[in-house]
């Protein structure tokens, strides 16, 4: 793997120079998709719950207004959105460099997890200075993400098959069948729908804490990463995945 290293001026930390360089991780297409993605959800989320209890209806009968049928739009392009943002994602998997691939992405040795253990004992404040480095997604990350994707694939499923049930016989109806007959009815899939929703509300504000975190308190760069693509690291720390 061919980095795109650029050595950087000595820095001083506690009055010992230290040397940065950075190194390129995120492709413009992985960062877009993320920032796409991730207003997709936004707007996921507000709208998801506004059509599950609509509310800002002024009086006179329902027929008169078509705010839900604009929260309706809304929500379902979102959806569209993500969609496509999940595909492209899908296939940088297999075509991205070695931090954006699915092997990057995916715990599946026996030091992942104890790689993992030790790095959140170091989000906990315990013994920080044992924790191993990582460029790209550290152990714990690959584990969140990995529950993230899922819970986005089972939404997505459901989404579709409640879409179908607007127009019997349609395509929507058709192709997602299935998910009403795995999950025993509409209005179990309604509320598996329902209680996924609430996954994005708990992990949107600890990924930014996380994320804002790991920069102002171990300069990791995470933020600026996801902006411009690299990261400045430390030159004398060893990272797992260098």
């Amino acid at each position: 793997m061919t980095y795109h290293v650029k050595e950087g001026e000595p820095h001083f930390t506690e009055g010992i120079p230290v040397e940065y360089k950075r190194v390129y991780l995120w492709n413009w297409v992985v960062r877009s998709m993320h920032w796409i993605s991730a207003l997709s959800i936004v707007v996921l989320f507000i709208t998801g719950f506004y059509i599950g209890r609509p509310y800002f209806m002024s009086g006179g009968e329902a027929i008169d207004h078509f705010l839900m049928g604009r929260f309706r739009f809304a929500h379902f392009s979102a959806a569209a959105v993500l969609v496509a943002t999940a595909m492209i994602r899908v296939y940088w998997l297999f075509v991205g460099n070695r931090y954006e691939r699915w092997n990057a992405l995916l715990p599946y040795r026996k030091e992942d997890f104890v790689n993992g253990w030790m790095v959140l004992k170091k989000y906990l404040f315990l013994e920080p200075w044992r924790a191993p480095h990582y460029l790209g997604h550290n152990p714990l990350q690959q584990v969140t993400y990995t529950l993230l994707y899922a819970v986005a694939v089972v939404q997505v499923l459901t989404g579709f098959y409640m879409y179908g049930l607007a127009d019997p016989g349609g395509f929507f109806f058709t192709a997602f069948a299935w998910v009403g007959a795995l999950f025993g009815g509409a209005q179990v899939v309604r509320f598996f729908h329902h209680v996924l929703t609430w996954f994005w509300p708990i992990f949107l504000p600890l990924h930014i804490y996380l994320t804002v975190r790991a920069d102002v308190v171990h300069q990791e760069s995470r933020i600026s990463s996801m902006v411009g693509g690299g990261r400045y690291v430390r030159a004398d720390i060893e990272f797992i995945d260098d």
